[in-house]
């Protein structure tokens, strides 16, 4: 009987062992990680390394923005363990060791001030791809008149990006060419280009969509202008292609593939090698890949589809 009793002791035990969630049984990640990079995936990093040291306290995290070829480049380098890369990595950056994994979605935007004396025009005839060339790449439209068609003369005064960065790159690409052919004031990081339009009635220049609307209001942020794309090039917003009053409007034409790739894009984590030897960073990164895909949306960003996600968590396997 006393045998008898042993062996259903154990065998509760046991049972509650092989049956007890996965998430409980594990232990509580611990260590630091620091990642720096991309302005574009910075507030969503934030927001993930918030709410995985809720779950896993020990884990320490110290994270920057400098752009896009800081991130890359420091990774690269090893003095992070995460790059955050906003553009396609390059064949020579894989050459290096870089291993990349998408994570999430966003697209960068033109931005005018909410100033501007013809934002009638502007948002009523939206900016044809050839007008974007012209005032970006060519430097032929240098009026508000040339580029939309409105009864001003006055001048357009481009901004830019100074830094090395996604951005960039992919509103670059939008006309089929690199950062370094772009026009324009140059500008160092996201909210610095952002404040430079604010604070110009005449100012143009392109921003990731977490910095031209507020996450929580979910409204253009006060003193800016979200340009719409002439995407069927007829000269007007067709209500087809009016869906930039929100950010959560925005994010559902980038999810249903409205809004052109360039300039919707995917973002990266970026690390050298597999990250396969270091338990934190992978238990980190897969985490990411599934629990925290449920906190992309409600801070500006579009989730990447279900096959996608399937594909970057089998590189950590």
């Amino acid at each position: 009987m006393r045998q008898l009793g042993k062996s259903f002791s154990l065998g509760v035990v046991l049972f509650f062992f092989l049956t007890v969630p996965k998430s409980f049984s594990q232990e509580k990640s611990s260590g630091q990680i620091s990642i720096s990079g991309a302005f574009a995936l910075y507030p969503m990093v934030i927001r993930w390394a918030d709410e995985y040291k809720k779950l896993n306290p020990g884990v320490r995290f110290d994270i920057s923005a400098g752009g896009a070829g800081k991130g890359i480049s420091d990774a690269l380098n090893g003095m992070v363990e995460i790059g955050m890369v906003s553009r396609e990595i390059y064949p020579e950056e894989l050459k290096k060791g870089a291993f990349p994994i998408a994570v999430t979605k966003d697209a960068v935007v033109a931005v005018v001030n909410a100033q501007n004396p013809a934002l009638n025009d502007i948002i009523t005839k939206g900016l044809k791809l050839d007008a974007a060339n012209n005032i970006w790449i060519t430097g032929r439209y240098t009026t508000w008149s040339q580029a939309f068609g409105a009864k001003t003369s006055s001048p357009v005064h481009i901004y830019t990006r100074s830094d090395a960065c996604g951005a960039a790159e992919i509103w670059a690409k939008f006309f089929g060419k690199k950062q370094e052919d772009l026009l324009g004031v140059g500008v160092f990081g996201d909210p610095g280009l952002a404040q430079a339009v604010k604070k110009d009635p005449l100012g143009i220049g392109y921003n990731n969509i977490g910095y031209v609307y507020d996450a929580t209001t979910r409204q253009q942020i006060k003193g800016l202008k979200v340009v719409p794309i002439d995407l069927n090039n007829n000269g007007k917003i067709d209500s087809d292609e009016d869906f930039y009053t929100s950010m959560n409007d925005l994010i559902a034409a980038i999810a249903s593939g409205k809004y052109p790739s360039p300039p919707a894009r995917e973002l990266y984590f970026v690390v050298k090698g597999s990250p396969k030897n270091n338990k934190v960073l992978t238990e980190f990164i897969r985490w990411v890949l599934s629990d925290g895909q449920k906190f992309v949306n409600e801070a500006g960003y579009i989730s990447l589809p279900k096959e996608r996600i399937e594909s970057e968590q089998k590189k950590l396997q």
